[in-house]
């Protein structure tokens, strides 16, 4: 009885070692297995201040959730806010310069020319003038001349009792009265000498003055050129101090916090490590030895260690189109003919359908259903 009993439990032992094994290696037939798979976040960030300063308060801990737009740092602002301070200042000033500079070129464009016209029209009317005197005298020198010839000939005639005293007294009279002429106009001519040599002067100050115009607007274009470059540094100064505050790129939870306040950091220096906790999806390096059967689409089961006796349901969302290795830092080398032959691995993305109770980083075991 007793070795029936043996042989019975043996058979039973037997049995569900055969059962176990067919179990086995039905499951692996029909699902891809695979404990190299974990929990990543679609969303994770390492957050740091894009200009170097005094950090002045940080403002969220580690494991604390932040919305997004949150702030969650602030470098010391004072001396940027100060150089906007003086920026502004510097503009409103060159402002107003140009407002004044612009002021003056449009009454001076308006009179200036007015003024040279009519200084070129009075030394014009006083040049006819100066020629009509000079053409005068030489008409008056004419008569003259011939007064003298007459008046050489009354001489004669004179001398012979051709004519009487009288009427030589009365031509001497006319050369006398020319001369006299003469003299007042070449005074005159003197005067008006004089006169249209200021009408000149004033037509060259004119003139010059027109020209001024020219560098007056040369100078508003170099005022309005040092304008744009302030507000270029003042853009580049605010643009600084928006820089300044460091805000949570989405909605998530304070992973690390790399440092603490005060303390001066350079731009670019980590700060906070921020994660999605909810939007997670789960990578596997899956052997190309059990690729066969593996697409897109297909349901996954995931257990997690963390989690026990609970299963999360996916489905394969990607599978990557070269293997991991490719990407590898110290690529293999077989030039020289030596090869031996590895099991490469491929990454599979799986969409988690619910993702409470996950953590980024976890550990997981997957069974990904194959295709017929």
């Amino acid at each position: 009885m007793s070795k029936r009993v043996g042989a019975f439990i043996i058979l039973a032992i037997v049995a569900v070692f055969i059962f176990m094994g067919y179990r086995y290696i039905h499951t692996r037939q029909i699902y891809a297995i695979s404990d190299a798979a974990f929990i990543k976040s679609n969303k994770i960030a390492t957050l740091s201040f894009r200009v170097a300063g005094d950090l002045k308060e940080l403002k969220a801990k580690e494991n604390q959730k932040v919305s997004k737009g949150e702030l969650l740092g602030v470098l010391d602002t004072n001396d940027t806010e100060l150089q906007i301070s003086q920026t502004k200042y510097s503009i409103d000033a060159l402002l107003k310069k140009i407002e004044l500079k612009e002021y003056k070129y449009q009454r001076l464009s308006q009179t200036l020319p007015l003024q040279a016209k009519r200084a070129k029209a009075r030394l014009d009317s006083l040049k006819l003038q100066r020629d009509s005197i000079k053409y005068t005298i030489l008409s008056v020198k004419a008569k003259l001349n011939k007064i003298d010839k007459d008046s050489a000939r009354y001489s004669n005639m004179l001398k012979s009792h051709v004519i009487a005293e009288g009427d030589y007294e009365k031509i001497s009279t006319q050369k006398n009265s020319l001369q006299e002429q003469i003299n007042s106009l070449k005074k005159k001519l003197q005067a008006s000498n004089a006169v249209v040599d200021e009408a000149k002067f004033a037509y060259k100050s004119a003139t010059i003055a027109i020209s001024t115009l020219k560098e007056l607007k040369a100078e508003i274009k170099a005022l309005k050129d040092q304008k744009d470059a302030q507000k270029q540094s003042l853009k580049l100064l605010q643009n600084r101090l928006s820089y300044c505050y460091l805000y949570a790129p989405f909605d998530g939870v304070i992973a690390k916090r790399y440092t603490v306040a005060p303390r001066v950091v350079n731009a670019g220096s980590p700060i906070y490590a921020i994660a999605d906790t909810k939007d997670l999806y789960v990578e596997v390096l899956l052997s190309e030895k059990k690729l066969y059967g593996v697409k897109v689409g297909n349901s996954v089961d995931i257990s997690v260690d963390a989690i026990k006796d609970k299963t999360f349901k996916g489905e394969v969302e990607s599978i990557a189109p070269v293997s991991a290795s490719t990407f590898s830092l110290v690529p293999r080398d077989i030039a020289s003919g030596e090869f031996t032959k590895l099991d490469q691995r491929f990454i599979v993305r799986v969409k988690l359908n619910a993702t409470k109770g996950l953590r980024s980083g976890m550990g997981a075991t997957v069974k990904i259903k194959r295709s017929k």
